[in-house]
């Protein structure tokens, strides 16, 4: 089974900047496309950012120019580069990676990003 696990998240000033990193515990084959969601206490997790492994990006209106989404296929890791994060952004995120023509899904545990002053 196919562990995914996510850092880098933590508490931060309004305006400011976190990387988050999400790896896979193994090879994952056949990967689809890789992506980041996020859940606000009370409210349904919704998508964030993803990419494909051809390399087309999507973004949630709320987060682009700000956030940005990269993959290495090769490690099995996703990463999200947010910046000028507001408190709005605060939120538990989670890691997707979907495999084998998208029958294949796999979650991480999540990860807290807090943005405070």
């Amino acid at each position: 089974q196919v562990q995914l696990v996510e850092s880098g998240g933590g508490l931060v000033q309004p305006g400011g900047s976190l990387r988050l990193s999400c790896a896979a515990s193994r090879r994952v084959f056949g990967i689809n496309r890789m992506a980041w969601y996020r859940q606000a206490p009370g409210k349904e997790r919704d998508l964030v950012a993803s990419i494909t492994v051809g390399g087309t990006t999507n973004y949630a209106d709320s987060v682009k120019g700000r956030f940005t989404i990269s993959g290495d296929n090769a490690k099995n890791t996703v990463y999200l580069q947010m910046n000028n994060l507001k408190p709005e952004d605060t939120a538990v995120y989670y890691c997707k990676v979907t495999a084998n023509m998208y029958k294949d899904q796999y979650w991480g545990a999540g990860t807290q990003v807090t943005v405070s002053s």
